[in-house]
């Protein structure tokens, strides 16, 4: 994969979760909050975005998102085989704990 598609997929990454998380911050704005882990000013910005400043946002050369799995998560699927749901909820508890 080149420089140019990289960047290509990132840009389409970034639209996705720009549009994503503006549907989300509509919808329901405090599990919106949650979900995607970001502050409330970072979230006013988001939602009240024009499409034009969407994609100038998403245009840019670094990833807007990043995977927000714990290390626990990660250890208690590869150690125990457990299922991932009850991996995601472990996770998911811990994320809460250290907030």
């Amino acid at each position: 994969m080149n420089s140019s598609q990289i960047l290509a997929e990132i840009r389409e990454a970034n639209m996705s979760y720009l549009m994503l998380a503006q549907a989300l911050l509509r919808t329901d704005r405090a599990a919106a909050l949650e979900r995607l882990g970001i502050a409330e000013e970072a979230a006013y910005l988001i939602e009240h975005m024009s499409p034009p400043q969407l994609v100038k946002v998403a245009s840019g050369n670094t990833l807007l998102c990043r995977i927000r799995l714990s290390d626990d998560l990660v250890w208690e699927l590869i150690t125990h085989h457990g299922s991932a749901r009850d991996a995601l909820a472990a996770g998911s508890a811990g994320d809460r704990r250290a907030a």
